[in-house]
C-alpha cells in the first residue's frame, strides 16, 4: 500500500481506507505492507517512527521524506516505489492522484499494478498551478498504465471513461455499525450537551466549506453551537483564517484535530452533521456521522448525493443563503430531524460495508472483476 499518509491514524479518508481494506486482508490471509510517510500528524505532533512495526498483521514500513508540504508527498512516492521494486509482492497498490505519478516505474519492471483514485485531487483548491500540473499528471498516469483502476464514486467513473475510455472498478468505501457514547468527555473538555450543536468534522482545508458553514451560522437565529472540528497536518493560512474568523464568537467551538473517544460522543450527540464540501471522493466522515444515526445536511454535489440518497437533506454547493436557510429549517423542525435520525444508521449500514469492498478488491487484484461493474 503507498499513498496514505500512515496507518494507524485518522489524518484523511484515504488513511482509514488503507487501514480498515489492509487489516481484512491480513485476517484473509494476505501478506500486507504499508509505506507510510514520515512526517507531522494532523494534531501537530510529529509522527513517532517507533511506535511498531506490525499493526493488526500489516507490517509498517517508514519512508523518510522532506517537511515541506509541496515535496513531500512526491518524494515519499518516489522512495516507496524504488523500495517496492525489490520486494517480491504481487501487486503494488497505489492511493490517491498524488502518489500515482510514480506507478510506471513498477510496470516498466513488469509489477502488477492497481491504483484507487479517492478523488479528483487536482481539483483542490489548496493546490497550486504546479501541484496540480503533478497530480493531473498522476491521473494520467493510473489512466494509462494501471491494470485496474478503483473509483469510489459513479460520477468519478463517468469521468474516467468520457476524459481516458478508460474502464473503472467501482468500489464505494465501508462503513460498521458504531456504539454511541454519553457526552462524558465533550462535557467535560467543551461543555456539550446532547443536540446543543451542529457538527462540521473535516481537514480544514478550503474544498472542505467550513468558511461556509461559519458564515451560515452567524446569520442563524439559534442558542446551538457549532462545533468545528479538525486540522490540518501542516499550518495554513487557510487555517489561520479560520481561527481569526471565530475568536469573538464564543459559541463556535473549535476543537482542533480529534479522534477516539471525543470523536465518538462528538458524533453521538449532535443534533445536525453539516458536510458542506466543495470537492469530495467518498466522505468517510459522512458514512461515520450517518451510521451514528445522525440528521445530515450535505452540500449537493454528486459524490455526497450518490451517498445519501434521500435520506438527508443538500443544500446547493457554495451557496452561504441556501446552507443557512436549510440549517435554520432543520433548527425550527426538530420532527424533521428525529425522523432523518431514525433512518439514516440502518440505511448507510446496510448499503456499504467493509467485508463487500475486501471481496471486491482482491476481485479486482487478481481479474475477476469486470471493469466497469
Amino acid at each position: 500500500m503507498i499513498g496514505h499518509k500512515r496507518i494507524p491514524s485518522r489524518e484523511g479518508g484515504v488513511e482509514i481506507v488503507v487501514d480498515e481494506i489492509s487489516t481484512r486482508l491480513t485476517e484473509r490471509g494476505y501478506h500486507v505492507d504499508a509505506y507510510n510517510r514520515s512526517g507531522y500528524h494532523v494534531s501537530g505532533k510529529e509522527f513517532d517512527e517507533k511506535r511498531g512495526k506490525i499493526y493488526n498483521g500489516i507490517r509498517l514500513i517508514t519512508i523518510p521524506t522532506f517537511k515541506s508540504s509541496s515535496l513531500n508527498a512526491i518524494v515519499y512516492a518516489l522512495l516507496a516505489t524504488i523500495r517496492v521494486l525489490f520486494g517480491q509482492y504481487g501487486i503494488i497498490h497505489y492511493h490517491a492522484e498524488g502518489s500515482c505519478v510514480m506507478l510506471g516505474i513498477p510496470k516498466f519492471f513488469g509489477k502488477h499494478v492497481v491504483a484507487t483514485i479517492h478523488g479528483l485531487d487536482w481539483q483542490r483548491a489548496k493546490w497550486g498551478n504546479f501541484a496540480s500540473r503533478v497530480l493531473k499528471y498522476g491521473e494520467k498516469q493510473a489512466a494509462k498504465k494501471a491494470d485496474a483502476i478503483i473509483v469510489l464514486s459513479r460520477n468519478v467513473q463517468e469521468y474516467f471513461k468520457d476524459q481516458y475510455n478508460r474502464e473503472t472498478i467501482f468500489i464505494p468505501n465501508g462503513i460498521d455499525k458504531p456504539c454511541l457514547k454519553e457526552n462524558r468527555e465533550i462535557l467535560k473538555c467543551f461543555g456539550l450537551r446532547k443536540n446543543d450543536y451542529i457538527l462540521f468534522l473535516a481537514r480544514l482545508v478550503p474544498e472542505k466549506g467550513a468558511h461556509y458553514l461559519i458564515e451560515a451560522y452567524r446569520e442563524l437565529k439559534t442558542e446551538k453551537k457549532l462545533v468545528i472540528a479538525g486540522g490540518d497536518s501542516h499550518a495554513s493560512e487557510y487555517m489561520e483564517r479560520i481561527y481569526q474568523s471565530v475568536k469573538e464568537n464564543n459559541n463556535i467551538i473549535m476543537t482542533g484535530f480529534v479522534q477516539g473517544r471525543i470523536l465518538e460522543e462528538l458524533y453521538s450527540n449532535a443534533y445536525v452533521f453539516v458536510q458542506p464540501s466543495d470537492i469530495e471522493g467518498m466522505a468517510m466522515t459522512l458514512l461515520e456521522a450517518m451510521s451514528y444515526g445522525n440528521c445530515c445536511l450535505v452540500s449537493n454535489i454528486p459524490e455526497n448525493i450518490e451517498v445519501v440518497e434521500d435520506k438527508a437533506m443538500s443544500f446547493q454547493k457554495g451557496d452561504v443563503a441556501d446552507l443557512k436557510e436549510k440549517l435554520q429549517y432543520l433548527l425550527e423542525n426538530e420532527s424533521v430531524v428525529r425522523n432523518y435520525k431514525e433512518k439514516s444508521s440502518a440505511f448507510i449500514c446496510g448499503k456499504y460495508n467493509w467485508e463487500d469492498v475486501v471481496d471486491r478488491t482482491v476481485q479486482a487484484y487478481f481479474g475477476n472483476a469486470g471493469e466497469g461493474k
